[in-house]
């Protein structure tokens, strides 16, 4: 739909937004300052910027505290709403609370706190414990990916959290699942619900299945790999126990990839993103941790080299392929040990693989690690300068570049890595000098 608010629209042009879908539409006509809102929409859909705009409009620019709190599953999701906010460009500081980011850094940004703060339920709870921001002028409270929260065990943390806002007004909630009982702490009444979980069609996804026995599984996982080549592809586990062996074969077959599960620390999940973002690798062996809430590109192909038990990981897994009117394909490896759960009420396609398909070609992209970032008031323009001038490379050779805030990466073409390290690294920008080196 045709945006025709000016204030908005100048929100949307920095994130390359023509028009409104009907959720965000639905959203900034209904939603209203003292009232309840409920989201429902399947992932990928949207619902960010269906809170997002809605809310922007009740944040006051005299205040210099903390006006609006949005409370998230996990790290990942709370580091991609704050990437959204800020290349919105609107002027509010926003800052982001999570496990497993230094504790001090965050406490020096809420001295003077954020217009949005953005969280993990156990983080914000440990802030709140050691007075880290006052919650006076809080008015609007949005539990994002709710039905995640709950699932993850945070509804103690929620409930705490909830209690220490006194001037609490309104509440929104989103989930990808229907809401049936919403928990009596929340304090909905009478909310508002758009619910656009029956308006989306099904995503257009062909089931196969890859028959084995128990004992080749790790082998056809292998060759399934190399049937589908080099196409970005995610391998769904139960455990982190088989991400770690499934990643332990393709080393040593040579496969490049990457794992993500939460035994990782922040820093090391981040990276295994950002190398699937930027095409350093095609292959992200991960928990379901992965099935929503990430910033992560479209991908053609799932694999579910264990089923999940229940029908909405299933869901959620297969809802990382098929978005945006596109098309994909979820491919369940079975041995005699696993019947077909009774939530795939349809026939599967059974997929015979060649043997003949050799491993696949080494992704185009290879990470550079360059050891400042926004604290050293290093940007993306500093970084193109060096690599281009310095480094002697063409403006087709780099790819993506990310900035955070104690470092950088930067994905160059892999065949001209050996070339360029040697030019670049250590030389000195803004009187920084860089140590640069390839992101393991």
């Amino acid at each position: 739909m045709k945006i025709n608010n000016p204030e908005i629209e100048k929100y949307l042009i920095p994130l390359k937004i023509k028009e409104l879908n009907s959720i965000q539409q639905a959203s900034l006509e209904q939603y209203k300052p003292e009232k309840d809102m409920m989201l429902l929409a399947p992932t990928g859909t949207g619902k960010t910027l269906a809170f997002l705009l809605p809310a922007l409009n009740q944040l006051q620019s005299e205040s210099e505290a903390v006006q609006i709190l949005i409370l998230v599953p996990s790290r990942e999701l709370a580091l991609q709403l704050e990437q959204v906010f800020k290349t919105m460009s609107t002027g509010f500081k926003v800052n982001c609370c999570y496990g497993g980011h230094s504790f001090k850094t965050e406490t020096n940004n809420l001295l003077h706190p954020p217009a949005i703060l953005i969280g993990t339920p156990g983080r914000i709870a440990d802030h709140l414990n050691r007075k880290s921001f006052e919650t006076k002028q809080i008015r609007t409270v949005v539990l994002d990916e709710f039905d995640k929260s709950l699932e993850l065990g945070f509804e103690e943390d929620m409930q705490s959290i909830i209690r220490r806002i006194p001037h609490l007004k309104s509440r929104i909630l989103t989930s990808a699942t229907e809401m049936k009982n919403i928990p009596d702490f929340v304090g909905f009444s009478d909310p508002v619900v758009i619910n656009h979980l029956s308006q989306h069609p099904a995503p257009d996804i062909e089931l196969v299945n890859i028959p084995t026995d128990s004992a080749s599984k790790l082998e056809t996982l292998f060759q399934l790999i190399c049937n589908i080549g080099a196409q970005p592809m995610l391998v769904f586990c139960n455990h982190r126990e088989a991400v770690d062996r499934i990643s332990d074969l393709l080393f040593e077959r040579s496969i490049i990839h990457e794992v993500f599960h939460g035994g990782m620390d922040q820093e090391e999940r981040e990276r295994a993103l950002l190398k699937f973002r930027n095409g350093s690798h095609y292959v992200l062996i991960t928990t379901d941790l992965a099935a929503r809430g990430l910033d992560i590109p479209q991908i053609r192909h799932i694999i579910h080299y264990q089923l999940p038990v229940g029908e909405d990981a299933f869901i959620h897994r297969n809802g990382r392929t098929a978005r945006m009117k596109t098309s994909g394909t979820a491919y369940l490896v079975t041995t005699e040990n696993n019947e077909i759960p009774a939530y795939i009420s349809h026939d599967l396609r059974v997929m015979s693989l060649s043997i003949d398909a050799g491993v696949p070609e080494a992704p185009e992209w290879e990470t550079l690690f360059i050891s400042a970032g926004k604290k050293d008031k290093i940007n993306k323009v500093d970084i193109v300068g060096l690599f281009l001038k310095t480094g002697g490379l063409q403006k087709d050779d780099l790819g993506l570049i990310e900035v955070k805030d104690q470092y950088a990466y930067a994905a160059v073409k892999r065949n001209q890595v050996k070339a360029i390290l040697p030019k670049v690294n250590n030389q000195k920008v803004k009187r920084q000098k860089l140590r640069i080196q390839v992101a393991r």
